[in-house]
């Protein structure tokens, strides 16, 4: 495996968290704010989310959000984490990420993934189910060839302004969507849903069977995780109990809800206890010098080229504060 060694560039994800009495346009407001910030913390990239009648998320339309947010700043890397392709036309997507390289040259990302609508209701008013994200590999293809020139699908058909730009073009994946990276030779981000172990493995295979490409000559992985950064392990973890308990409880009721303070949250119950547990345990938290030396060791282990870091907390001015450690501490 082709091993990198600590510093390697960091990068934030934004789903315009929604907080317990905020109106979800504010949340959205605010990521334009943030992304302001973290350009000027030095962060490599800063990525929007797509998410769909999520009451605790108001990200829904990343393209816009993106564009938004490229006009706010001058240097970052703007893009999404990512685009469900699922849910659009590729056509569609080809020309709205050409216009953002058009008017933003050399600094927008494609991020892809292929997740559909989290219950049928959502599925159902999107128009695309389960049934498409199998297809995804077959709209990527589609996707990238509008970028190369005239459909091959479509015979006679353009998609302008996209057509000769080069927009670098990244595959979410949580497992089996490393192969789908490989096989189209696009970089790979990917989080450890199933453990480090389960992780690693992936990207191992990813790098095995990769297939050089006009975007990516090279294999390049990207990890994504939870990071939290505090004077103590203690106050780092509280960071990030408010999201946590909100992933919680949309597993046990179908609904993730806005975030509320550490000190609001209720009890859990068993189960609950024992996933909160779990989504914890997938996460980085802690004082500097421990994040520090817990992410030099993830990217010693998977030899990851970038890092994606994630992280809502309740208090705006917390989240701003863990980021901002973290941008030190990495240097």
């Amino acid at each position: 495996m082709n091993r990198r060694t600590w510093p390697v560039p960091l990068s934030v994800l934004d789903r315009s968290s929604v907080r317990a009495g905020e109106d979800p346009a504010s949340a959205v407001r605010h990521t334009v704010e943030f992304a302001r910030r973290i350009e000027e913390l030095g962060y490599h990239r800063f990525w929007v989310s797509e998410h769909h009648s999520v009451p605790g998320i108001a990200g829904s339309a990343p393209t816009v959000l993106a564009a938004t947010v490229a006009a706010a700043t001058t240097r970052v890397r703007v893009g999404t984490g990512g685009v469900m392709l699922p849910n659009h036309r590729p056509l569609v997507v080809a020309e709205q990420f050409g216009t953002l390289e058009a008017l933003y040259p050399g600094r927008i990302d494609m991020g892809l993934g292929r997740s559909v609508g989290f219950t049928e209701r959502e599925r159902a008013a999107l128009g695309a189910g389960k049934e498409d994200a199998e297809r995804f590999p077959e709209r990527l293809r589609e996707l990238l060839g509008y970028f190369a020139g005239p459909s091959t699908v479509h015979r006679g058909v353009h998609a302008f302004p996209a057509e000769g730009l080069r927009v670098p073009a990244f595959v979410l994946a949580t497992g089996a969507g490393a192969r789908i990276a490989a096989e189209a030779g696009l970089a790979l981000v990917i989080g450890q849903v199933s453990g480090v172990d389960a992780m690693v493995e992936h990207i191992d295979r990813y790098r095995t069977e990769f297939r050089p490409s006009t975007l990516w000559p090279q294999p390049y992985v990207v990890v994504s995780m939870a990071v939290a950064v505090a004077d103590t392990p203690e106050r780092a973890r509280e960071l990030l109990l408010p999201e946590a308990w909100s992933l919680v409880h949309s597993r046990t009721r179908g609904v993730f809800p806005p975030l509320r303070p550490p000190n609001e949250l209720p009890e859990p119950t068993e189960r609950e206890a024992r996933l909160l547990a779990d989504v914890l345990r997938r996460q980085l938290h802690g004082t500097p010098s421990t994040v520090r030396n817990d992410l030099a060791a993830l990217v010693e282990r998977t030899g990851a080229d970038e890092v994606l870091v994630t992280l809502s907390t309740h208090d705006r001015g917390d989240q701003l504060d863990s980021y901002t450690r973290l941008a030190e501490l990495a240097g």
